[in-house]
């Protein structure tokens, strides 16, 4: 399966090694070459250097053959530009985008886009460790809940 993970920031690069491990044909862009270096050697993907909100940059990642799209960059209105470009110019089946604004999360999910919040997902998490460790030491009473 081609997929194309706009962004090799941790996320990214980690997300692209595992993708490539699993043997899916695996394109990142960046705009910094160095990005890149975070990738493992082994990975046997492409790299582009270039604007992932410019649509030859991703005519040449292959956007046009690709079912899936990735946009985790550490900005949200380019993760969000560059997931609307893939979805609507170029009909990408699934694309993804890392938005850390909650409150845009539910406009931009309002509008068709799959959306993964880092800050509601890390905030959910703390609050489940938090609530199970109440319940450990206190057994006998109920969490109190907003």
């Amino acid at each position: 399966m081609k997929i194309i993970i706009l962004g090799c920031g941790r996320v990214g690069a980690t997300l692209a090694t595992m993708m490539d491990r699993a043997g899916h044909s695996v394109t990142v862009i960046d705009y910094s070459t160095d990005a890149f270096q975070r990738l493992e050697s082994a990975f046997n993907g492409e790299t582009i250097m270039g604007d992932g909100i410019d649509e030859e940059v991703l005519r040449r990642a292959g956007i046009e053959q690709a079912a899936v799209f990735v946009a985790v960059t550490n900005g949200d209105n380019r993760n969000i530009m560059a997931s609307q470009i893939a979805k609507d110019i170029f009909a990408v089946p699934t694309v993804l985008c890392r938005i850390y604004d909650p409150i845009r999360t539910e406009v931009y999910q309002g509008l068709g886009l799959q959306v993964i919040c880092p800050t509601i997902v890390g905030a959910d998490l703390f609050r489940d460790a938090i609530e199970k460790s109440l319940a450990k030491s206190t057994p006998n009473t109920t969490p109190r809940t907003r």
